[in-house]
């Protein structure tokens, strides 16, 4: 073992865990930090306890799923692409399947057993793993990281990866430590936010007496004034404060800094599927079927129950009005109403309901080949501490394992 190659990584997540095999695999003298009791954590929590591993898709629809400074992962995303990972992971033992949108999971549909094929490589590699091993920052001197400091003292070592992830759910220990030791070495960081996260609405008892409906097939689009920031097709769901699911975190990620600067409109198209015209033919024909009903009683093929009374209540028009006798002009308004259901947006939910950070290390001080810091020689950073972020769907995992295998392959 050459005495140039021991290798400390700081944190047994997703991208610690992956980058300190791929060291090892290097043949360096690896030792995985983490300060919790286990590794993991966060990881344990992802996909709704289920992980969302990576996304089965090719690599344009991969590099076209991130958010922000996708070419610095070109060649990372290359390295070791999303096959590179579902293989990797097989080999280790765990079955995987792949679901709508080309999601890959666990055919156990347990995290833990994606955590439990991590482990027995880290321990197949020889990497030392340290629990309950709180790192309290770098030691750089003159452009060298020379190691961690620990317990006031500093731990040596050739090469030091700082995998700490951001500060999204901080209650698994991603408290922004890795971000602060970044800057404190001479690293500039990008303004950070919450990203995947839903949103909070000025409608608040309207959402409170939807809280839990889950819409499925609609669209939703986000406006600055006329200017459409954001439109998807998806699932979305109702909570006490706003908007959550799919489409509306994904959402996140593109309106989030405007947010920060006024109210943003969301309009929900309950309908995509028709034009306004199509629409109106289908409504026209509802009415005429149930023409002697009242208006309350004759929606129940077009919205689920919990959303009719909603409805009723924002087309103005009385519940009790017998369906036929609706105005044409009414009926038009009904129909704009359903294609353009509208809400105030006033701000993201925090850290604690985010899926991820936005922002972080500035990717041109980092080399994207290897993942080493241009500022500081023999420092490393991988996963969510670089500002690198991107849709749901396992994309944000992929990049966790791409830029993990790019800092520890990158030891030799």
């Amino acid at each position: 073992m050459s005495e140039t190659n021991h290798v400390i990584v700081i944190g047994a997540g997703a991208a610690g865990m992956l980058a300190a095999i791929a060291a090892a695999g290097e043949g360096a003298e690896v030792e995985l930090w983490e300060q919790n009791e286990k590794p993991g954590k966060k990881l344990f929590i992802t996909g709704k306890g289920r992980c969302n591993v990576t996304n089965a898709c090719d690599m344009e629809e991969l590099l076209g799923s991130v958010v922000s400074n996708s070419k610095f992962l070109y060649s990372s995303f290359y390295g070791f692409t999303n096959q590179d990972m579902m293989d990797l992971l097989e080999q280790a033992g765990l079955r995987l399947k792949v679901e709508r949108g080309n999601r890959v999971f666990p055919q156990s549909d347990k995290s833990s057993d994606v955590i439990s094929a991590l482990s027995a490589l880290l321990r197949q590699a020889g990497v030392r793993v340290c629990l309950n091993q709180k790192a309290e920052g770098l030691a750089v001197e003159e452009g060298v990281c020379k190691g961690v400091r620990c317990g006031g003292r500093i731990q040596t070592a050739d090469r030091v990866i700082v995998a700490t992830g951001g500060l999204s759910y901080p209650a698994t220990g991603s408290t922004g430590d890795g971000l602060k030791w970044a800057a404190d070495s001479g690293h500039r960081l990008t303004e950070l936010s919450p990203a995947l996260v839903p949103f909070e609405v000025k409608e608040t008892e309207t959402v409170k007496e939807l809280q839990g409906l889950s819409l499925k097939n609609i669209e939703a689009a986000v406006y600055d004034g006329k200017k459409e920031l954001y439109r998807e097709f998806g699932e979305m769901l109702f909570t006490h404060y706003g908007v959550s699911g799919p489409i509306i975190i994904s959402a996140s990620s593109y309106v989030g800094k405007k947010l920060k600067e006024q109210n943003l409109r969301l309009e929900i198209d309950l309908k995509p599927a028709l034009d306004e015209d199509q629409l109106d033919h289908r409504v026209l024909r509802d009415f005429e079927e149930n023409a002697n009903k009242q208006f309350k009683n004759a929606l129940g093929r077009l919205f689920p129950s919990k959303l009719i009374p909603v409805m009723i209540q924002l087309s103005g028009i009385d519940p009790e009005k017998k369906v036929n006798v609706i105005s044409k002009e009414e009926r038009r308004a009904f129909v704009h109403l359903i294609k353009h259901l509208p809400m105030t947006v006033t701000g993201l939910r925090g850290y604690n309901e985010a899926i991820i950070t936005k922002g972080g290390i500035r990717t041109r001080e980092v080399d994207p080949g290897t993942m080493e810091s241009k500022q500081v020689k023999g420092l490393y950073f991988a996963g969510e501490v670089l500002d690198l972020d991107a849709l749901t769907g396992g994309f944000n995992l992929q990049i966790a394992w791409s830029t993990a295998y790019a800092a520890g392959s990158s030891i030799k």
